[in-house]
């Protein structure tokens, strides 16, 4: 129905997935599923894989699964694919399961960071693992990528390894590691790994199995886009720009004062100067001289500056080619002990992830003879239209591996796995993310340029999930991606989205140059909830609101058809000062939004509601800015249940700010915009106290910090105070969304007991009434 188009127009100079010949394994035709096992590899006429992917999740054949994504684009290319899964990293024969592969093991952690996957923002390890069958904690080990190199170098030391995935995106130079409060090196050099692939990586990982089926060796395999890996030199015919440092002015010596004659500087000492009377002799014949000329009829005119011939052309600045061109970052000795200097890499590297300008950047490890350059390739060029519609339509199964299915051949009983069971029944529709958000890792892994599969591919997919999908009952979880609503939206320049470096376009406001026609997406939800069999399409990715008012027909659509009473949004935060640093609009917009909501809901005779969330302890938060966050909900009426705070993950734009008390949004220098930050567990423990001011387990700690603050006004029974002066007997429990994230009652001491100043209820303390 609609021809294949893309919105991002720049030059896609890159080969075409589907143009490659297929290797000779094609033959075999497609598996059911990648096998996990020497039996399943038997069952299909293998006696080897080419290719094994290691992974930390549990093998699910989802297009919203990396291993399968990566695996089934392989297949198709020909390639006898297999999947390690969540193996025993305690030894190296877990990783020997389906013999040696013949190219490349391709590892990867799995859809999320493994740090990130086993500890909270408080770091205290989670006993759940979303990814797992059962939901079982404790599957795959800390810095998960890191170990599965290791193992698989043990089990056949000359089978080069591929690195991907999330977690290798983000560690691709020296970063801040939360969990360890330290700089740690490249993920390159601590995994020893060959190539590291970091975004979204079908062009990479395609081209790379060509090329080593090909009898090429891995080392010199250096020229692909959204690649990294270690160099011991620049080559040749680059151009090297230093960016190791950052401007520091040296002592500033007084200036003599070049309108002070000599006369007047030996008066100024206190002496004479010998020659003032032949200067003044000089100086009057001179005058009198110009004076004659004058007389003898000489005219006075201007003076005429005529250029050069010889310097035509020269004296322009001469710019590198930015193909050949690489920026040296400071080394990672000089980033672990200068928190200024890390800010300032981390800037370097979020100017260069444009594919359209970016530049390979490159980074020192280690000093004399063990010194070695982490070498990062610009990043890899978008998938367009029809790509990424080839991708989506792979033969997925769409369910998890049968190994995983319980006694009654089920994924829905104590086996399941609770990632699948969200996105079981929801359809990405695009990839990459423009927001910018510092907090945030899309962007740094998937890219800022939009990549939108076509009308007809997504319509495909709903029918497919319709008629093959057990369990279907006719709702559409969601239809979405990174973001709900950027679908088909980019530049409307192509010269200006090639030459753009920043970081967001809708900060501090809408880019003038940004197409925000929300008619494409507008089209796929009225065609996809009129498919016979399709009750109800609803939309569970994360919503620009800010791009959604410009568009009243797209909010009207959404509110009135895809909303199943709640819809959750996230303004992050409500005053300026966080609000500028997490690069997102401020609350007006929340407003304005708000205001359409309930206009289209009253019209259809909903009612419906917004469910706001909101970050602690982001960096650039005060107190004050956390208490008015706190006043603004309770004024408004909400009650937060689920409290996010801020998480530092590797890379993030935050996460420098955390490390290094810097803004990065800016130019570095040793004198540039310091940032609050939020450290110490009191400190962050205030902020989720604020956010959650209804919780009488709370108010001890804020009675103590409005205090503090000269906020005592704030503390009463009223409406208009945050928290009240008394206090409940409370178990000091906090019950989360998540029940596993719950923290339970510490023991009770003295229950009952009337205390001075506490109100016990049967509720909260008194013993229960005698019947008569």
């Amino acid at each position: 129905m609609n021809a294949y188009a893309d919105v991002s127009l720049f030059p896609r100079n890159a080969k075409p997935l589907t143009s490659y010949r297929k290797y000779w394994a094609a033959r075999f035709g497609t598996a059911p599923f990648l096998p996990m096992s020497r039996e399943e590899m038997t069952q299909l006429g293998w006696d080897s894989c080419d290719i094994i992917i290691v992974t930390g999740d549990a093998y699910v054949d989802h297009p919203s699964f990396g291993m399968s994504v990566i695996g089934r684009m392989l297949e198709n290319q020909g390639f006898r694919v297999g999947i390690i899964a969540q193996p025993d990293w305690q030894s190296a024969e877990p990783f020997k399961a389906l013999g040696k592969p013949n190219l490349f093991f391709g590892v990867t952690a799995g859809n999320m960071d493994s740090m990130i996957n086993r500890y909270t923002a408080d770091r205290k390890i989670r006993s759940d693992d979303a990814y797992t069958p059962g939901d079982v904690g404790g599957k795959r080990p800390d810095r998960a990528a890191l170990v599965y190199s290791q193992r698989c170098k043990e089990a056949f030391n000359d089978v080069p390894i591929v690195l991907g995935g999330i977690e290798g995106s983000l560690r691709r130079i020296a970063h801040y590691d939360y969990w360890s409060d330290k700089v740690r090196r490249s993920i390159v050099v601590d995994s020893k790994c060959d190539l590291l692939l970091y975004g979204n990586a079908e062009r990479a990982i395609v081209e790379i199995a060509h090329r080593l089926a090909a009898k090429e060796p891995v080392q010199n395999i250096t020229d692909v886009r959204g690649t990294a890996f270690v160099r011991r030199e620049t080559p040749v015919g680059w151009f090297e720009i230093d960016s190791t440092s950052i401007d520091t002015p040296g002592r500033v010596e007084a200036h003599v004062n070049p309108y002070l004659m000599v006369s007047e500087q030996a008066k100024a000492q206190g002496e004479t100067c010998a020659r003032e009377d032949e200067a003044n002799a000089v100086a009057d014949a001179a005058n009198a001289k110009a004076g004659a000329k004058a007389d003898a009829g000489f005219t006075v005119s201007p003076l005429n500056f005529v250029p050069n011939p010889a310097f035509q052309g020269k004296g322009a600045l001469k710019v590198p080619p930015r193909d050949r061109s690489v920026i040296r970052l400071p080394s990672y000795e000089q980033v672990k002990s200068d928190p200024v200097l890390y800010a300032h890499a981390n800037r370097v590297l979020h100017l260069e992830t444009n594919p359209g300008n970016a530049r390979a950047l490159v980074q020192a490890h280690g000093e004399g003879h063990t010194a070695r350059d982490v070498w990062v390739n610009p990043p890899p060029i978008p998938l367009t239209t029809a790509e990424m519609d080839h991708v989506f339509d792979l033969p997925y199964a769409r369910s998890p591996h049968p190994d995983y299915a319980d006694e009654n051949g089920s994924h829905d009983g104590a086996t399941k796995i609770p990632a699948w069971e969200m996105i079981r029944f929801s359809v990405n529709i695009m990839r990459g993310c423009f927001g910018g958000c510092t907090f945030c890792s899309i962007t740094e892994h998937e890219g800022r340029i939009i990549q939108s599969r076509s009308e007809e591919s997504v319509i495909r997919e709903i029918e497919d999930i319709r008629d093959k999908v057990p369990g279907f009952t006719g709702v559409i979880s969601d239809l979405g991606g990174p973001t709900a609503n950027m679908y088909r939206l980019g530049c409307k320049s192509p010269e200006i989205e090639a030459a753009c470096r920043k970081p967001s376009c809708v900060f501090p406001g809408i880019c003038q140059n940004l197409g925000t026609n929300h008619t494409p997406l507008i089209n796929i939800y009225r065609r996809a909830r009129a498919l016979k069999g399709i009750k109800k399409i609803l939309i569970g990715s994360g919503l620009r609101y800010d791009l959604a008012v410009k568009s009243p027909e797209y909010v009207k659509e959404l509110v009135q058809h895809h909303v199943g009473g709640y819809l959750k949004i996230a303004p992050e935060h409500t005053e300026g000062g966080p609000l500028s640093k997490m690069m997102k609009p401020g609350i007006g917009t929340y407003d304005r939004f708000k205001t359409m909501f309930d206009k289209f809901s009253e019209e259809v005779g909903k009612k419906q509601f917004l469910v706001p969330y909101f970050i602690a302890a982001h960096p650039g938060t005060s107190d004050e800015d956390m208490m008015n966050l706190a006043l603004w909900l309770k004024r408004n009426g909400f009650r937060a249940d689920q409290v996010q705070t801020f998480y530092p993950s590797p890379m993030a734009t935050a996460t420098a700010m955390y490390h290094s008390g810097r803004n990065p949004l800016g130019r570095i220098t040793r004198t540039s915009e310091s940032v609050d930050i939020v450290r110490g567990e009191r400190r962050r423990r205030l902020h989720k106290a604020f956010l959650r001011y209804h919780d009488a387990n709370n108010w001890p700690l804020l009675r103590e910090a409005l205090k503090a603050m000269g906020r005592a006004d704030l503390i009463g029974n009223g409406k208009q105070h945050l928290i009240p002066t008394y206090q409940p007997q409370t178990d000091g429990a906090y019950t989360s969304a998540r029940r596993k994230n719950s923290t339970g009652a510490p023991k009770a001491v003295g229950a009952g007991k009337v205390v001075r100043g506490r109100v016990l209820t049967q509720h909260t303390g008194l013993p229960p009434r005698k019947k008569k």
